[in-house]
Protein backbone atom coordinates (compact mmCIF):
# COMPACT_ATOMS: atom_id res chain seq x y z
CA UNK A 1 0.00 0.00 0.00
CA UNK A 2 1.39 3.39 -1.07
CA UNK A 3 -0.13 6.70 0.03
CA UNK A 4 0.26 10.02 -1.79
CA UNK A 5 -0.91 13.58 -1.21
CA UNK A 6 -2.56 14.72 -4.43
CA UNK A 7 -4.43 17.48 -6.21
CA UNK A 8 -5.06 21.01 -5.02
CA UNK A 9 -3.07 20.80 -1.80
CA UNK A 10 0.12 19.86 -3.69
CA UNK A 11 -0.56 22.55 -6.29
CA UNK A 12 -1.20 25.27 -3.71
CA UNK A 13 1.84 24.24 -1.68
CA UNK A 14 4.03 24.63 -4.78
CA UNK A 15 2.45 28.03 -5.44
CA UNK A 16 3.08 29.14 -1.87
CA UNK A 17 -0.63 29.47 -1.18
CA UNK A 18 -2.49 28.43 2.00
CA UNK A 19 -3.61 24.80 1.97
CA UNK A 20 -7.29 24.40 2.83
CA UNK A 21 -7.94 20.66 2.42
CA UNK A 22 -5.68 17.68 1.95
CA UNK A 23 -6.65 14.80 -0.32
CA UNK A 24 -4.90 11.45 -0.51
CA UNK A 25 -4.75 8.63 -3.03
CA UNK A 26 -3.97 5.06 -2.01
CA UNK A 27 -2.25 2.74 -4.49
CA UNK A 28 -2.25 -1.04 -4.15
CA UNK A 29 -5.07 -1.42 -1.62
CA UNK A 30 -8.55 -2.93 -1.52
CA UNK A 31 -11.65 -1.63 0.26
CA UNK A 32 -11.39 -4.51 2.73
CA UNK A 33 -7.84 -3.51 3.67
CA UNK A 34 -8.90 0.09 4.23
CA UNK A 35 -11.78 -0.96 6.46
CA UNK A 36 -9.48 -3.26 8.43
CA UNK A 37 -7.31 -0.26 9.26
CA UNK A 38 -10.27 1.66 10.67
CA UNK A 39 -11.12 3.86 7.70
CA UNK A 40 -14.78 4.72 7.17
CA UNK A 41 -16.08 4.24 3.64
CA UNK A 42 -18.15 7.01 2.01
CA UNK A 43 -19.34 7.44 -1.56
CA UNK A 44 -21.26 4.99 -3.68
CA UNK A 45 -19.74 5.23 -7.17
CA UNK A 46 -16.17 4.49 -6.04
CA UNK A 47 -14.55 3.87 -2.68
CA UNK A 48 -13.50 6.96 -0.75
CA UNK A 49 -12.52 6.57 2.88
CA UNK A 50 -12.27 8.91 5.86
CA UNK A 51 -9.18 8.59 8.02
CA UNK A 52 -10.16 7.31 11.49
CA UNK A 53 -8.48 10.29 13.21
CA UNK A 54 -8.02 13.21 10.80
CA UNK A 55 -11.23 12.50 8.80
CA UNK A 56 -9.32 13.50 5.65
CA UNK A 57 -10.36 11.77 2.42
CA UNK A 58 -8.38 8.82 1.08
CA UNK A 59 -9.44 7.55 -2.35
CA UNK A 60 -8.30 4.31 -3.94
CA UNK A 61 -6.35 4.86 -7.15
CA UNK A 62 -8.73 4.39 -10.05
CA UNK A 63 -9.22 4.62 -13.77
CA UNK A 64 -12.38 5.68 -15.59
CA UNK A 65 -13.94 4.56 -18.85
CA UNK A 66 -16.55 6.65 -20.67
CA UNK A 67 -19.76 4.68 -21.12
CA UNK A 68 -22.42 7.34 -21.72
CA UNK A 69 -22.94 11.08 -22.12
CA UNK A 70 -22.77 13.46 -19.20
CA UNK A 71 -21.39 13.60 -15.70
CA UNK A 72 -22.52 10.14 -14.60
CA UNK A 73 -21.55 8.31 -17.79
CA UNK A 74 -18.41 6.65 -16.41
CA UNK A 75 -17.34 3.20 -15.30
CA UNK A 76 -14.69 3.22 -12.56
CA UNK A 77 -11.99 0.62 -11.94
CA UNK A 78 -10.30 0.69 -8.54
CA UNK A 79 -8.38 -2.54 -8.79
CA UNK A 80 -5.23 -2.69 -6.59
CA UNK A 81 -3.13 -2.95 -9.78
CA UNK A 82 -4.04 0.63 -10.84
CA UNK A 83 -0.86 2.71 -10.74
CA UNK A 84 -0.37 6.24 -9.48
CA UNK A 85 0.33 7.49 -13.01
CA UNK A 86 -2.89 5.89 -14.28
CA UNK A 87 -4.82 7.63 -11.52
CA UNK A 88 -3.22 11.01 -12.26
CA UNK A 89 -3.89 10.56 -15.97
CA UNK A 90 -7.66 10.81 -15.40
CA UNK A 91 -7.40 14.22 -13.69
CA UNK A 92 -8.46 17.44 -15.39
CA UNK A 93 -5.43 19.77 -15.40
CA UNK A 94 -1.71 19.11 -15.22
CA UNK A 95 -1.40 21.41 -12.22
CA UNK A 96 -3.88 19.15 -10.40
CA UNK A 97 -2.09 15.93 -11.45
CA UNK A 98 0.92 16.24 -9.16
CA UNK A 99 1.45 13.83 -6.25
CA UNK A 100 3.70 13.91 -3.20
CA UNK A 101 4.90 11.07 -1.00
CA UNK A 102 4.72 11.15 2.77
CA UNK A 103 8.42 12.12 2.88
CA UNK A 104 7.91 15.02 0.46
CA UNK A 105 9.04 13.54 -2.86
CA UNK A 106 7.16 14.97 -5.86
CA UNK A 107 5.77 12.78 -8.66
CA UNK A 108 4.85 14.84 -11.71
CA UNK A 109 4.38 12.66 -14.81
CA UNK A 110 2.54 15.33 -16.86
CA UNK A 111 4.77 18.37 -16.25
CA UNK A 112 2.37 20.16 -13.94
CA UNK A 113 5.22 22.00 -12.22
CA UNK A 114 6.32 23.48 -15.53
CA UNK A 115 2.76 24.66 -16.21
CA UNK A 116 2.67 26.19 -12.73
CA UNK A 117 5.87 28.07 -13.52
CA UNK A 118 4.52 29.20 -16.90
CA UNK A 119 1.07 29.98 -15.41
CA UNK A 120 -0.83 27.72 -17.82
CA UNK A 121 -4.06 25.81 -17.23
CA UNK A 122 -3.63 22.75 -19.47
CA UNK A 123 -5.56 19.48 -19.77
CA UNK A 124 -3.78 16.25 -18.85
CA UNK A 125 -5.04 14.09 -21.73
CA UNK A 126 -7.74 13.74 -24.37
CA UNK A 127 -9.87 12.12 -21.66
CA UNK A 128 -10.55 15.72 -20.56
CA UNK A 129 -13.27 15.88 -23.22
CA UNK A 130 -15.25 13.06 -21.62
CA UNK A 131 -16.53 15.03 -18.62
CA UNK A 132 -18.51 18.27 -19.21
CA UNK A 133 -18.01 19.39 -15.59
CA UNK A 134 -14.41 20.06 -16.53
CA UNK A 135 -15.53 23.03 -18.61
CA UNK A 136 -16.90 24.60 -15.44
CA UNK A 137 -13.90 23.58 -13.36
CA UNK A 138 -11.40 25.09 -15.78
CA UNK A 139 -13.43 28.32 -15.86
CA UNK A 140 -13.46 28.34 -12.06
CA UNK A 141 -9.71 27.76 -11.81
CA UNK A 142 -9.24 30.57 -14.32
CA UNK A 143 -11.29 32.83 -12.02
CA UNK A 144 -9.13 31.82 -9.06
CA UNK A 145 -5.73 32.11 -10.69
CA UNK A 146 -6.26 34.94 -13.19
CA UNK A 147 -4.94 37.49 -10.65
CA UNK A 148 -1.70 35.46 -10.58
CA UNK A 149 -1.42 35.68 -14.37
CA UNK A 150 -2.71 32.22 -15.31
CA UNK A 151 -4.28 31.65 -18.73
CA UNK A 152 -5.87 28.66 -20.44
CA UNK A 153 -3.79 26.75 -22.97
CA UNK A 154 -5.19 27.28 -26.51
CA UNK A 155 -5.52 23.53 -27.10
CA UNK A 156 -7.50 23.17 -23.86
CA UNK A 157 -9.85 25.96 -24.92
CA UNK A 158 -10.29 24.16 -28.26
CA UNK A 159 -11.30 21.02 -26.39
CA UNK A 160 -13.82 23.01 -24.35
CA UNK A 161 -15.31 24.53 -27.50
CA UNK A 162 -15.48 21.11 -29.09
CA UNK A 163 -17.28 19.68 -26.06
CA UNK A 164 -19.88 22.45 -26.26
CA UNK A 165 -20.34 21.88 -30.00
CA UNK A 166 -20.80 18.15 -29.38
CA UNK A 167 -23.59 18.81 -26.89
CA UNK A 168 -21.74 17.48 -23.84
CA UNK A 169 -22.51 20.63 -21.88
CA UNK A 170 -26.25 20.01 -22.32
CA UNK A 171 -26.03 16.90 -20.16
CA UNK A 172 -24.60 18.70 -17.13
CA UNK A 173 -26.31 17.84 -13.85
CA UNK A 174 -28.10 20.94 -12.45
CA UNK A 175 -26.58 20.57 -9.00
CA UNK A 176 -23.04 20.49 -10.41
CA UNK A 177 -23.65 23.62 -12.49
CA UNK A 178 -24.76 25.49 -9.40
CA UNK A 179 -21.99 24.01 -7.25
CA UNK A 180 -19.29 25.20 -9.64
CA UNK A 181 -20.92 28.59 -10.19
CA UNK A 182 -21.33 29.41 -6.52
CA UNK A 183 -17.72 28.40 -5.90
CA UNK A 184 -16.64 30.61 -8.81
CA UNK A 185 -18.58 33.52 -7.32
CA UNK A 186 -16.39 33.21 -4.23
CA UNK A 187 -13.15 33.48 -6.20
CA UNK A 188 -11.16 36.70 -6.46
CA UNK A 189 -12.05 37.27 -10.13
CA UNK A 190 -15.47 35.65 -10.74
CA UNK A 191 -16.01 37.70 -13.89
CA UNK A 192 -13.30 35.55 -15.52
CA UNK A 193 -15.47 32.46 -14.95
CA UNK A 194 -18.22 33.95 -17.10
CA UNK A 195 -15.77 35.29 -19.68
CA UNK A 196 -14.34 31.80 -20.19
CA UNK A 197 -17.79 30.23 -20.45
CA UNK A 198 -18.70 32.84 -23.08
CA UNK A 199 -15.51 32.21 -25.01
CA UNK A 200 -16.05 28.46 -25.25
CA UNK A 201 -19.77 28.86 -26.00
CA UNK A 202 -21.03 27.27 -22.79
CA UNK A 203 -22.64 30.32 -21.19
CA UNK A 204 -25.42 30.61 -23.76
CA UNK A 205 -26.30 26.95 -23.10
CA UNK A 206 -26.13 27.15 -19.32
CA UNK A 207 -27.24 30.70 -18.57
CA UNK A 208 -28.82 32.24 -21.70
CA UNK A 209 -30.54 34.92 -19.60
CA UNK A 210 -27.08 36.26 -18.73
CA UNK A 211 -25.33 35.56 -22.02
CA UNK A 212 -27.81 37.64 -24.01
CA UNK A 213 -26.92 40.83 -22.08
CA UNK A 214 -23.74 41.39 -24.11
CA UNK A 215 -24.57 43.73 -26.95
CA UNK A 216 -27.67 45.17 -25.26
CA UNK A 217 -27.23 48.98 -25.14
CA UNK A 218 -27.98 51.29 -22.21
CA UNK A 219 -28.21 55.07 -22.07
CA UNK A 220 -24.65 56.46 -22.04
CA UNK A 221 -25.49 59.24 -19.55
CA UNK A 222 -26.12 56.53 -16.94
CA UNK A 223 -23.84 53.85 -18.33
CA UNK A 224 -20.73 55.16 -20.08
CA UNK A 225 -19.76 51.53 -20.78
CA UNK A 226 -23.09 51.22 -22.70
CA UNK A 227 -23.04 47.42 -23.05
CA UNK A 228 -25.20 45.71 -20.39
CA UNK A 229 -23.05 42.59 -20.20
CA UNK A 230 -19.96 44.70 -19.57
CA UNK A 231 -21.83 46.63 -16.88
CA UNK A 232 -22.90 43.46 -15.06
CA UNK A 233 -19.32 42.19 -15.00
CA UNK A 234 -18.11 45.58 -13.73
CA UNK A 235 -20.75 45.47 -11.00
CA UNK A 236 -19.63 41.95 -10.07
CA UNK A 237 -16.06 43.21 -9.73
CA UNK A 238 -17.33 45.93 -7.39
CA UNK A 239 -19.22 43.35 -5.35
CA UNK A 240 -15.98 41.43 -4.87
CA UNK A 241 -14.45 44.57 -3.34
CA UNK A 242 -17.41 45.09 -1.01
CA UNK A 243 -18.29 41.63 0.26
CA UNK A 244 -17.35 37.96 0.32
CA UNK A 245 -21.00 36.91 0.54
CA UNK A 246 -21.79 34.70 -2.48
CA UNK A 247 -25.51 35.45 -2.24
CA UNK A 248 -24.82 39.17 -2.71
CA UNK A 249 -22.52 38.51 -5.64
CA UNK A 250 -25.18 36.29 -7.22
CA UNK A 251 -27.79 39.02 -6.77
CA UNK A 252 -25.47 41.48 -8.52
CA UNK A 253 -24.97 38.98 -11.33
CA UNK A 254 -28.75 38.78 -11.81
CA UNK A 255 -29.84 42.35 -11.09
CA UNK A 256 -30.19 43.43 -14.74
CA UNK A 257 -31.35 40.18 -16.39
CA UNK A 258 -34.57 41.96 -17.32
CA UNK A 259 -32.66 44.21 -19.72
CA UNK A 260 -32.08 41.21 -21.94
CA UNK A 261 -35.84 41.00 -22.48
CA UNK A 262 -36.40 44.69 -23.26
CA UNK A 263 -38.31 45.10 -26.56
CA UNK A 264 -35.87 46.25 -29.23
CA UNK A 265 -38.01 49.26 -30.14
CA UNK A 266 -37.53 50.62 -26.59
CA UNK A 267 -33.72 50.45 -26.54
CA UNK A 268 -31.63 51.93 -25.05
CA UNK A 269 -34.35 52.57 -22.43
CA UNK A 270 -35.23 49.68 -20.13
CA UNK A 271 -38.49 50.66 -18.49
CA UNK A 272 -39.83 47.78 -16.41
CA UNK A 273 -36.66 45.71 -16.55
CA UNK A 274 -36.75 45.28 -12.77
CA UNK A 275 -39.91 43.15 -12.80
CA UNK A 276 -39.02 41.41 -16.07
CA UNK A 277 -35.88 40.19 -14.37
CA UNK A 278 -37.83 38.49 -11.58
CA UNK A 279 -39.34 35.89 -13.92
CA UNK A 280 -35.96 35.21 -15.52
CA UNK A 281 -34.29 34.74 -12.15
CA UNK A 282 -36.99 32.35 -11.00
CA UNK A 283 -36.77 30.31 -14.19
CA UNK A 284 -33.01 29.90 -13.93
CA UNK A 285 -33.11 29.14 -10.19
CA UNK A 286 -35.81 26.53 -10.73
CA UNK A 287 -33.78 24.80 -13.43
CA UNK A 288 -30.57 24.66 -11.42
CA UNK A 289 -32.14 24.17 -7.97
CA UNK A 290 -30.59 27.27 -6.51
CA UNK A 291 -31.00 27.62 -2.71
CA UNK A 292 -33.84 29.89 -1.64
CA UNK A 293 -31.64 32.44 0.13
CA UNK A 294 -29.79 33.12 -3.12
CA UNK A 295 -32.98 33.27 -5.15
CA UNK A 296 -34.83 35.50 -2.68
CA UNK A 297 -32.09 38.12 -2.49
CA UNK A 298 -31.61 38.13 -6.27
CA UNK A 299 -35.36 38.68 -6.77
CA UNK A 300 -35.44 41.49 -4.21
CA UNK A 301 -32.46 43.27 -5.75
CA UNK A 302 -33.85 42.94 -9.28
CA UNK A 303 -37.23 44.28 -8.20
CA UNK A 304 -36.06 47.13 -5.96
CA UNK A 305 -32.55 48.23 -6.97
CA UNK A 306 -33.67 51.43 -8.69
CA UNK A 307 -35.37 52.51 -5.45
CA UNK A 308 -31.97 52.74 -3.78
CA UNK A 309 -30.56 54.89 -6.57
CA UNK A 310 -33.57 57.24 -6.39
CA UNK A 311 -34.17 57.27 -2.65
CA UNK A 312 -34.03 61.08 -2.43
CA UNK A 313 -36.96 61.26 -4.87
CA UNK A 314 -39.15 58.69 -3.11
CA UNK A 315 -42.11 59.41 -0.88
CA UNK A 316 -41.65 58.22 2.72
CA UNK A 317 -44.50 55.74 2.23
CA UNK A 318 -42.67 54.26 -0.75
CA UNK A 319 -39.53 53.84 1.33
CA UNK A 320 -41.57 51.98 3.95
CA UNK A 321 -42.90 49.73 1.18
CA UNK A 322 -39.30 49.10 0.14
CA UNK A 323 -38.42 47.98 3.66
CA UNK A 324 -41.48 45.77 3.73
CA UNK A 325 -40.67 44.32 0.32
CA UNK A 326 -37.17 43.48 1.53
CA UNK A 327 -38.65 41.98 4.72
CA UNK A 328 -36.11 44.21 6.47
CA UNK A 329 -38.14 44.78 9.64
CA UNK A 330 -38.08 41.05 10.36
CA UNK A 331 -34.59 40.43 8.96
CA UNK A 332 -32.37 43.56 8.87
CA UNK A 333 -29.56 41.61 7.16
CA UNK A 334 -31.75 41.68 4.04
CA UNK A 335 -31.33 45.45 3.92
CA UNK A 336 -27.58 45.17 4.46
CA UNK A 337 -27.23 42.69 1.58
CA UNK A 338 -29.54 44.72 -0.65
CA UNK A 339 -27.47 47.88 -0.13
CA UNK A 340 -24.23 46.04 -0.91
CA UNK A 341 -25.74 44.86 -4.19
CA UNK A 342 -27.08 48.33 -5.03
CA UNK A 343 -23.72 49.95 -4.32
CA UNK A 344 -22.07 47.38 -6.60
CA UNK A 345 -24.55 48.31 -9.34
CA UNK A 346 -24.11 52.05 -8.87
CA UNK A 347 -20.31 51.94 -8.93
CA UNK A 348 -20.01 49.21 -11.57
CA UNK A 349 -19.99 51.76 -14.38
CA UNK A 350 -17.37 53.45 -16.47
CA UNK A 351 -15.53 56.03 -14.36
CA UNK A 352 -17.61 55.34 -11.22
CA UNK A 353 -15.62 52.49 -9.68
CA UNK A 354 -14.09 54.65 -6.94
CA UNK A 355 -17.19 56.77 -6.30
CA UNK A 356 -18.95 56.92 -2.95
CA UNK A 357 -22.54 55.74 -2.58
CA UNK A 358 -24.20 58.16 -0.15
CA UNK A 359 -27.63 56.66 -0.83
CA UNK A 360 -26.72 53.71 1.36
CA UNK A 361 -26.30 55.99 4.38
CA UNK A 362 -29.60 57.75 3.58
CA UNK A 363 -31.47 54.46 3.47
CA UNK A 364 -29.80 53.21 6.65
CA UNK A 365 -30.78 56.44 8.40
CA UNK A 366 -34.35 56.08 7.16
CA UNK A 367 -34.48 52.49 8.37
CA UNK A 368 -33.16 53.44 11.79
CA UNK A 369 -35.88 56.08 12.02
CA UNK A 370 -38.58 53.63 10.94
CA UNK A 371 -37.50 50.98 13.43
CA UNK A 372 -37.39 53.50 16.26
CA UNK A 373 -41.20 53.71 16.31
CA UNK A 374 -42.71 52.18 19.42
CA UNK A 375 -45.90 50.35 18.43
CA UNK A 376 -47.09 49.79 22.00
CA UNK A 377 -48.90 53.18 22.29
CA UNK A 378 -50.80 52.35 19.10
CA UNK A 379 -51.82 48.97 20.50
CA UNK A 380 -52.89 50.63 23.76
CA UNK A 381 -55.21 52.85 21.73
CA UNK A 382 -57.12 49.70 20.85
CA UNK A 383 -55.91 49.46 17.26
CA UNK A 384 -55.52 46.03 15.74
CA UNK A 385 -55.40 44.19 12.42
CA UNK A 386 -55.32 46.29 9.27
CA UNK A 387 -56.02 49.45 11.23
CA UNK A 388 -52.97 48.90 13.42
CA UNK A 389 -50.85 48.07 10.38
CA UNK A 390 -51.85 51.29 8.62
CA UNK A 391 -51.13 53.35 11.74
CA UNK A 392 -47.67 51.80 12.05
CA UNK A 393 -46.91 52.61 8.40
CA UNK A 394 -48.02 56.24 8.90
CA UNK A 395 -45.88 56.61 12.03
CA UNK A 396 -42.87 55.06 10.34
CA UNK A 397 -43.33 57.19 7.24
CA UNK A 398 -43.42 60.33 9.34
CA UNK A 399 -40.20 59.30 11.08
CA UNK A 400 -38.58 58.58 7.72
CA UNK A 401 -39.63 61.99 6.42
CA UNK A 402 -37.95 63.67 9.37
CA UNK A 403 -34.75 61.65 8.89
CA UNK A 404 -34.43 62.68 5.25
CA UNK A 405 -34.72 66.42 5.88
Amino acid sequence: MEIYLVGGCVRDQLLGLPIKDRDWVVVGATPAQMLQQGFQQVGKDFPVFLHPETKEEYALARTERKTDAGYYGFECNFDPTVTLEQDLLRRDLTINAIAQTLDGKITDPFNGQQDLENKILRHVSVAFTEDPVRILRVARFAARFAPLGFTIAPETMQFMQQMVANGEVDSLVPERVWQEMVRALQESAPEVFFAILRKCGALVRIFPQLDCLWGVPQKPQYHPEIDTGIHVMMALQQAVKLTAKPEVRFAVLCHDLGKGATPKDQLPSHNGHEERGVALINAWCNKYRVPNNFRDLAVKVSRWHLHAHRVAELRPETIIKLFQGLDAFRSPVNLENYLLACQSDATGRGGKQDSAYPNAALIQSAFAAATSIDVQPLIQQGLDGATLGAAIVRARAKAVQQSLK
